[in-house]
């Protein structure tokens, strides 16, 4: 098993940063990957960036130029850092890690989101 935990979401002005964290804990070893979806209003939930342990990183098209996920594998932590938010950023953002079950197979653990509002 694994536990994730977000934090960082908020309100913000548009033009404005934030910088979403997400820990994890428990099953860590078994972890290959860890990203970032989210959730808009009314919409499916999506990718936003993901980062392999090998540092291999993944970006929705339309978000590679002002968002960037990194992490520290020393603190089980992987970060989004946001930057020139707008008003369509805002959703709820979710902290997902895959478990390498086999080769082919890999097991989804999500956080319970933290929301990011961008609104003046």
């Amino acid at each position: 098993q694994v536990q994730l935990a977000e934090s960082g979401g908020g309100l913000v002005q548009p033009g404005g940063s934030l910088r979403l964290s997400c820990a994890a804990s428990g099953s860590i070893l078994s972890i290959s990957a860890m990203g970032w979806y989210r959730q808009p209003p009314g919409n499916q939930r999506e990718l936003v960036a993901s980062i392999s342990n090998g540092g291999r990183t993944n970006y929705a098209d339309s978000l590679k130029a002002r968002f960037t996920i990194s992490r520290d594998n020393a603190k089980n932590t992987v970060y989004l850092q946001m930057n020139n938010l707008k008003p369509e950023d805002t959703a709820v953002y979710y902290c997902n890690a895959k478990q390498a079950v086999s080769a082919s197979i890999s097991l989804d653990y999500w956080g319970k989101g933290t929301l990011v509002t961008v609104s003046s």
